[in-house]
């Protein structure tokens, strides 16, 4: 039986795409060709038009990477000069905290419970 295997890529637009991509490879390891992931859940949710959970009303998606050490990266992040929201979530599925690209894109990352 044909099914999807898993997620291929994500593709969005930006003013200066190549130093966009630069910034997601210095600060998130993403080099963007054929990054290989680690096994792992991945969620794929429609919002509602109006949702307030992501960065802008203008925000048509919202990335969510799974990490390891969130409070460690963060602290990395900012010490990077990324800009990093002061609201943190803990849920019990997962820590999450929100950065943003230079493009002001939000940007959620998940350290799942351990299992």
């Amino acid at each position: 039986m044909a099914k999807i295997t898993g997620f291929g890529g994500l593709f969005f637009r930006s003013k200066d795409h190549k130093a966009l991509a630069e910034w997601y490879n210095k600060h998130l390891g993403i080099n963007g060709m054929a990054w290989q992931q680690e096994a792992g859940p991945t969620v794929f949710a429609p919002f509602k038009q109006d949702t307030g959970y992501f960065g802008s009303d203008t925000q048509q998606f919202m990335m969510n990477f799974r990490v390891e050490g969130l409070d460690e990266l963060i602290t990395q992040l900012k010490a990077d000069g990324v800009r990093v929201d002061d609201n943190r979530m803990e849920e019990s599925y997962g820590k999450f905290a929100w950065i943003y690209d230079p493009d002001g894109n939000k940007i959620e990352l998940w350290e799942p419970t351990a299992e």
